[in-house]
C-alpha cells in the first residue's frame, strides 16, 4: 500500500479544509495517509512516503506563511527523486499574487527532483461551494491516477 503525506499550513482553516477534502477523496484509493500540519512534519520521515501533497496559504504579497518557512528550507535541501508530489493551497484575489506560495513550493519541490504533478490546486479562501469541493476532489483523483499510472511505467 502506497504511503501518502498530506501536509499543510493553515491559519484560518481554509487550507486545512482543502486538505481534508483531498484526504477524504484519497482515502477511497487504498492509501496509507498521514495528515499533518507542516510544523509537525519530521523532515527525516519524508523519505518514507511515496506521495507528498503539500498545501499552504499565501501570506501578504505572495509570501510563504511563517509556519511554513522552516519546513520549506529543510525540504529544499533534500533529494526527493522518485517521490510523487503535488501542491495546493488557498489565497485571496484581493492580493496581487494569488496563491503565490503554492508556486513557491512547487518550484522548490521541482528543484529537489520530486516527480511533480503538473497541476496545482488554488482555491480562493475556503472550498465552500459545490464547485470548489468538486475541484478539490478532482485534483486528488487526478493526482492519484497520475501517480499510479507513472508508477506502472517504472515497474
Amino acid at each position: 500500500m502506497a504511503k501518502a503525506l498530506i501536509a499543510f499550513a493553515s491559519m484560518s482553516g481554509n487550507t486545512e479544509d482543502i486538505a481534508m477534502v483531498i484526504r477524504d477523496t484519497l482515502a477511497k484509493h487504498s492509501l496509507d495517509i498521514t495528515f499533518l500540519e507542516l510544523d509537525h512534519v519530521e523532515i527525516d520521515s519524508l523519505q518514507t512516503y511515496d506521495y507528498l501533497l503539500i498545501g499552504t496559504y499565501t501570506w501578504g504579497d505572495g509570501d510563504l506563511p511563517y509556519e511554513a518557512e522552516t519546513f520549506f528550507e529543510e525540504v529544499a535541501s533534500l533529494d526527493l527523486k522518485g517521490k510523487k508530489a503535488a501542491c495546493f493551497g488557498s489565497g485571496d484575489y484581493a492580493y496581487p499574487k494569488f496563491c503565490e506560495a503554492v508556486n513557491t513550493f512547487y518550484n522548490m519541490l521541482e528543484q529537489t527532483g520530486a516527480d511533480l504533478f503538473p497541476e496545482t490546486l488554488k482555491v480562493e479562501l475556503a472550498p465552500e461551494t459545490d464547485e470548489d469541493i468538486e475541484c478539490c476532489q478532482e485534483f486528488a483523483l487526478s493526482f492519484v491516477r497520475w501517480a499510479k499510472r507513472s508508477e506502472s511505467y517504472v515497474s
